[in-house]
């Protein structure tokens, strides 16, 4: 009763989930893990081609010529990035329902061949795994949990209506129950337990199949827009009881996939990292004593994850907290963030790499102004060297690969070149 008159007071609610106390450090094993090399990671996004496969090469008819274009952008992509001092690449494998692989459970993902379920004729996961590994780069498989489409116009629906007689076909034909729409997009609903499942056996697929070093979910799991919410009303009514509020049911919903796609992917190859890439805000200190000191839309109240929890609870290898800010935006400031996330991790066995906004370097924000001073170099700088001092920071992850190679970024990447590559 009293948690019930706490929320519905004027007083912002509490955290009903997370444990307040600090963990208990784990015992020290016997065989102490040789250290790690850090990450200098880049996302890699195959949804709506952003960065891969080229716009250009979906409309080459011939299969040969497209996929040897398709093969050569991603392996100069490959050479830049080593040469870059890129070690990691987390590779987007699942953009939504369908897949960069030939799977048995998902159709093939457009992006590749312009239609829903064609055989490109290779397979992209297992070139980018020899290219990269030839390299001596590893490959984190960068999965988005429960998208299955970007949008919801009635080509797009035709499209995925047509995939029925295809072998595997959409999971928007074959479970049309678990279809919701939010965010103007078509998604899985994430409060049915056979969806969970679903997407388990996904990237249990992958894991079992491919020598991936990684596995990543980013940060869509409960992704609504305000004039685009995911009506689980139904399904709240079915699952939910015995949970106080549809958010603490919600956040139980995401703890559970977590749960056991760890699991599962422990079971299948306990060397495979998991690991998730979360809104760098998980609560702000306004609304739990816990939270960080920012004003930032938080992962536990916008995304229904408790992202520090399952830290605390040894579910990841890693957690790579999108920090998009820079050092002087007050409301969720670059180092603030990435010293409390330190902390979190601290008494943790689970790494912490930092997710920076690449895609803000050199572009004017009257916000942010910081990423145009010196072609962004300076605050790209600061960001690196607390990264690279801070001893709970094992890494960085710049969002995205395809801004390597716009003009406004070129005076960072000369300076990233000059401080990781060789």
């Amino acid at each position: 009763m009293a948690l019930l008159l706490a929320s519905c007071s004027s007083e912002p609610p509490k955290s009903l989930v997370t444990p307040l106390p600090a963990v208990v450090k784990p015992a020290i094993p016997a065989k102490p893990e040789p250290a790690k090399e850090p990450v200098r990671g880049v996302w890699l996004a195959t949804v709506s081609r952003l960065d891969w496969p080229p716009v250009a090469s979906v409309n080459i008819r011939n299969a040969a010529l497209r996929n040897s274009q398709q093969q050569k952008a991603l392996t100069d992509k490959l050479d830049k990035l080593k040469n870059l001092g890129i070690n990691t690449v987390f590779f987007q494998v699942k953009p939504d329902g369908t897949a960069l692989w030939p799977s048995k459970i998902l159709p093939w993902s457009d992006m590749l061949t312009g239609t829903i379920g064609e055989d490109p004729g290779y397979d992209p996961l297992q070139f980018m795994l020899d290219e990269a590994h030839k390299r001596g780069m590893k490959v984190h498989a960068w999965f988005n949990p429960y998208r299955v489409s970007v949008n919801t116009q009635s080509s797009t629906v035709a499209e995925l209506n047509r995939t029925l007689s295809l072998h595997p076909a959409s999971v928007f034909v074959l479970h049309h129950d678990w279809i919701r729409t939010a965010g103007d997009r078509f998604v899985l609903d994430p409060g049915i337990p056979d969806a969970r499942d679903w997407i388990t056996s996904i990237v249990a697929e992958v894991v079992a199949r491919y020598p991936v070093d990684g596995v990543q979910f980013d940060d869509y799991f409960y992704a609504e827009s305000p004039g685009s919410t995911l009506n689980d009303s139904q399904t709240f009514r079915q699952y939910g009881q015995g949970f106080a509020t549809k958010a603490d049911w919600r956040r139980h919903n995401t703890q559970q996939l977590i749960e056991q796609v760890s699991r599962t992917i422990k079971q299948l190859k306990p060397d495979v990292e998991f690991g998730v890439s979360p809104a760098g805000v998980w609560r702000n200190l306004s609304h739990d004593p816990a939270g960080s000191d920012t004003r930032g839309a938080a992962a536990y109240d916008e995304a229904y994850a408790d992202t520090r929890r399952w830290v605390q609870q040894g579910l990841l290898d890693y957690i790579a907290p999108q920090i998009y800010w820079p050092f002087s935006r007050k409301a969720a400031r670059y180092d603030v963030l990435a010293k409390w996330w330190a902390e979190v991790v601290k008494p943790t066995s689970t790494r912490l790499y930092i997710g920076v906004a690449l895609y803000k370097v050199g572009e004017s924000s009257k916000n942010e102004p910081d990423w145009t001073v010196n072609g962004g170099v300076p605050e790209l700088k600061k960001q690196l060297d607390l990264n690279e001092s801070e001893p709970n920071i094992n890494g960085t992850i710049l969002f995205r690969e395809n801004y390597l190679n716009q003009p406004q970024t070129q005076d960072a990447v000369s300076y990233l070149r000059s401080r990781w590559g060789g």
